[in-house]
């Protein structure tokens, strides 16, 4: 369940993710997406979606995961010098929870980050705006699976 802003503050502990994880990160990364992105279409199906953490991210890549009161409510994956994933569960927003995850990206790749974001997704851009991220390229989103126009950001120490 999503926790309001306005809740009392709970212990988020943030650690790497284990194939337990899978089925909860998944839904972090849908409840996320969707609330987020409303008109994007999303490429894959739910279910899609639960398998491709379970049979790729969690055993393939460096995920985390943020969680509260047993819940995951963040996640992050980390893919060589790319930040492939950072997703918060809707009602965890605006808490610093997204800026925990990005020093530990940072931290775990201290000669610098790339990543993509849709265009039309502007917090994003202001959010890693706001952590030293720079533009480096936009595109028409034809190489992307959503077909959605997108734009890489890097960060360099």
């Amino acid at each position: 369940m999503d926790t309001p802003a306005a809740a009392v503050a709970v212990e988020i502990l943030i650690r790497r993710a284990t194939p337990a994880d899978a089925a909860g990160t998944a839904e972090t990364w849908l409840r996320s997406y969707d609330a987020a992105l409303p008109s994007v279409r999303r490429a894959h199906t739910d279910d899609e979606v639960r398998d491709y953490f379970r049979y790729v991210v969690i055993p393939e890549r460096e995920t985390w995961v943020a969680e509260a009161g047993g819940e995951i409510v963040g996640m992050m994956v980390l893919h060589e010098e790319w930040l492939d994933q950072l997703y918060l569960a809707p009602g965890w927003r605006g808490r610093g929870l997204g800026d925990r995850l990005m020093t530990l990206a940072k931290e775990r790749s201290p000669s610098g980050l790339d990543l993509w974001t849709f265009q039309i997704n502007t917090p994003a851009h202001r959010f890693y705006e706001r952590h030293g991220f720079t533009e480096a390229e936009r595109t028409d989103g034809t190489t992307n699976e959503e077909r959605e126009p997108d734009v890489r950001y890097v960060w360099r120490p």
